[in-house]
């Protein structure tokens, strides 16, 4: 984004008002104040409190946005400081300008002082740091020292004050003594007389005055050595917390040689630790001497904090033979945990996107400089990363329990937005995408694009731990200037097996927020309401926009699960980017009030459980676009795949590899190749008098849902055998 330097701003006139707090006397690391800052000709200048610290200035609309939103800083170590007037000030760095005003000179001159001497510093500690080549805590402890040397010299000095005092004093007091000895005047004996007084008291007030020194340096020696435990301390703690992971990790390796070697015997240990903790989990239902009251209709749910003892735990030894386990084991893949670092390139997003407002985002012709190197698809399939709630909830013998881990898959889906602010590749017309973990995890999952305008794809999963999942997604979205609104149409249909629930909900609303300025962050928000439609058991999921305003954790999911009746079971609360509990609910009463004058029910729960927590993303996932382990092997090369697999599309091939020109030249090349083939479609389709699309999808086909009414794309079956065959004899040349 190109930073434009506003006009210079109008003088303020002589009769202007304005206001300032003033700011304190410089000399400190900080310093504070309100000041009048020039936004642009229709508001002029306007109030904001300005906050100068460790050669940072920084500004906020009150005081209280000091906690969570500041609105601009700039480096004062690079700034250059200017007088426009008797008022004002001209701070620019960069292509960054500040017109401030102050609302006396008086004032003006504290903040141009206060500045310069905070600039003066700032060069110096950068000078100091760019010649230090010694690591952080060797400059840490330098500084410490250096502290306490100086405490100390002071100390001494006042040592010697103290002295010099004492001595001069009593000697002006010997002094004063023998002139009231002499044989003086009565009026000059009472002055004398006073003098004395006088000095008596002057020596009584420098004691007491060094007294306070003594005892004010003696409590901040020994707050100082309180310090230095406490950092001493942390200091082995860390340490000692390194070693222990060093240890983890030798016994992570010696354990998985041991399970090489010895797979019969791990694998009986492994059964035996899993049944104990599922008996430790069962439990928990029965502790009934805590209770926790939630409000229905209300994000204020009072709950406690999950035991960190519910962790990732892999359950496909409780479904597979030992002697598959083992071949399993054989036969596993080792993917890869990495993909080469983001390029730093630089594009002006504005010259693009104000030609754009108000289009649909599939319709604007991006570079791949907005992207990530992932397909749509690709994306579609991460829905997939915690797929073991879907194994335990197919285990589950109640279904609001099983209600409960499907709420909590529906939920972790969005974790993996949190960072992910590019966007992904559209799909060509045809292109599909598969994820094979049958050996591993037990399920197959395909996608393909079905549709170009509007764009669609149809999403089918299977699974031999007892459920099918299925979905065919629309994507509508709007750029409206600000923000961009992503909205997925179409449902998401889960069914499991054994005990034939079917469930169904919907995605909410996507919004992509600084799009022109600013640092660009994604919020979920609206409500998901998943329908066992086999029991007609209910879930009603609140996904809560954030607010500037709100005290509540930000990206907050709230939930209540109930049977046929209505009547709630469990309440859900949590957050999208990081874990959800599940609370059971043992009794209900009606609460008082609410501010809109409903009615409100208070629940009784039994302490929560951990349902759902979010993997922590791999090593130096900031330079790999904040991809998750799963993404990272999304898009690695497998034999065996069709022709129009995602992962042989050569423009997102060329960006993950860092060459983004030639990714964009091959992105254009197989754009304008997809319109040709669409216009000879067309023209083919009039030909025969065919006013319908002509294009017919490979792998899935048009049905009408008996439960929701809608005709979408299912599965049509094939793709797997061909795989099978190694036959794509039948697929198209779209790359």
């Amino acid at each position: 984004v190109v930073s434009l330097s506003p006009l210079p701003p109008p003088r303020f006139g002589k009769g202007s008002a304005s206001t300032s707090t003033a700011a304190p006397a410089p000399g400190s690391d900080t310093y504070k104040g309100w000041l009048f800052k020039w936004t642009n000709y229709l508001k002029g200048y306007q109030r904001r409190w300005f906050v100068l610290s460790n050669g940072l200035l920084s500004y906020y609309r009150t005081q209280a946005e000091m906690a969570h939103t500041c609105r601009g800083t700039i480096n004062l170590a690079t700034a250059h400081i200017d007088t426009e007037d008797a008022c004002n000030i001209v701070l620019s760095s960069g292509g960054r300008t500040y017109h401030l005003k102050a609302s006396t000179e008086v004032e003006r001159q504290r903040w141009v002082t206060a500045l310069e001497l905070a600039k003066a510093k700032a060069i110096r500690m950068m000078n100091d740091q760019s010649g230090d080549e010694e690591p952080t805590t060797q400059s840490d402890r330098s500084e410490i020292q250096g502290t306490l040397k100086i405490l100390v010299s002071k100390l001494d000095d006042l040592s010697t004050c103290n002295d010099l005092i004492a001595k001069h004093g009593a000697a002006l007091q010997r002094s004063l003594s023998e002139l009231e000895g002499l044989k003086v005047p009565l009026e000059g004996g009472e002055k004398i007389k006073a003098v004395n007084e006088r000095a008596t008291l002057f020596r009584i007030t420098s004691n007491a005055m060094i007294n306070a020194c003594r005892d004010f340096l003696d409590l901040a020696e020994t707050h100082s050595r309180r310090l230095q435990r406490a950092l001493q301390h942390e200091r082995e703690q860390r340490t000692h917390l390194e070693e222990t992971i060093e240890q983890l990790a030798k016994q992570h390796n010696s354990l998985e040689r041991a399970w090489r070697e010895a797979p019969t015997l791990t694998y009986l240990t492994l059964t035996a630790g899993s049944e104990r903790v599922s008996k430790e989990d069962a439990s928990d239902e029965d502790e009934d001497s805590e209770y926790f009251d939630a409000m229905d209709e209300s994000t204020e749910f009072i709950t406690v904090t999950a035991s960190e003892n519910a962790q990732h735990k892999s359950v496909s030894m409780q479904f597979l033979s030992l002697e598959k386990e083992m071949n399993w084991l054989m036969r596993r893949r080792q993917h890869r945990t990495q993909i080469p670092d983001k390029p730093n390139y630089s594009l002006n997003l504005w010259s693009i996107m104000k030609n754009c407002i108000g289009k649909e985002l599939s319709k604007i012709p991006m570079p791949v400089n907005f992207n990530e190197p992932l397909s749509m698809l690709q994306r579609l399939t991460e829905d997939l990363e915690y797929h073991e709630l879907l194994d335990k909830a197919a285990r589950c013998e109640s279904s609001l329990e099983q209600m409960c881990l499907v709420a909590a898959f529906s939920v972790s889906s969005y974790s993996t937005t949190i960072h992910r602010t590019a966007k992904p590749f559209n799909p060509l017309l045809g292109e599909t995408y598969e994820l094979d973990r049958l050996e591993e995890f037990g399920y197959r999952s395909l996608c393909e694009q079905v549709s170009h305008h509007p764009p669609a794809a149809a999403h089918h999963v299977i699974s031999q731990r007892g459920w099918t999942l299925r979905q065919e997604i629309t994507i509508a979205s709007k750029f409206r200037g600000k923000y961009l609104s992503i909205m997925p149409l179409g449902a998401i249909h889960l069914h499991f097996h054994s005990s034939g629930n079917h469930y169904v909900w919907r995605k909410v609303t996507s919004t992509v927020h600084n799009i022109i300025v600013g640092r660009l962050w994604i919020d979920q928000s609206g409500d998901i309401e998943i329908i066992n439609n086999t029991t007609k058991e209910t879930c009603q999921l609140k996904f809560i926009p954030y607010s500037y305003f709100s005290r509540d954790v930000p990206r907050k999911v709230t939930g209540v699960v109930a049977d046929s009746e209505g009547q709630a079971h469990y309440i859900l609360s949590g957050t999208w980017d990081e874990k959800m509990e599940s609370a059971k609910i043992i009794q209900s009463s009606e609460g008082s009030s609410g501010s809109e004058g409903k009615q409100k029910t208070v629940y009784q729960t039994l302490p929560p459980k951990l349902l759902w927590k979010k993997y922590p993303l791999p090593e130096n996932a900031e330079n790999m676009y904040y991809f998750s382990s799963l993404a990272l092997v999304l898009n690695e090369l497998e034999d065996g795949v069709a022709l129009t697999d995602s992962r042989l599309r050569p423009d997102q091939r060329l960006m993950e590899e860092g060459r983004w020109d030639e990714a964009n030249s091959e992105k254009q090349r197989l754009e304008e190749k997809q319109r040709a083939v669409r216009r000879r479609r067309e023209a083919e389709a009039t030909d025969a008098l065919d006013e319908g699309t002509s294009y017919i999808p490979l792998w899935f086909h048009q049905r009408r849902d008996s439960i929701t009414g809608e005709t979408n794309f299912v599965y049509k079956g094939g793709y797997w055998e061909s795989k099978e065959r190694e036959d794509w004899s039948m697929c198209p040349e779209i790359f």
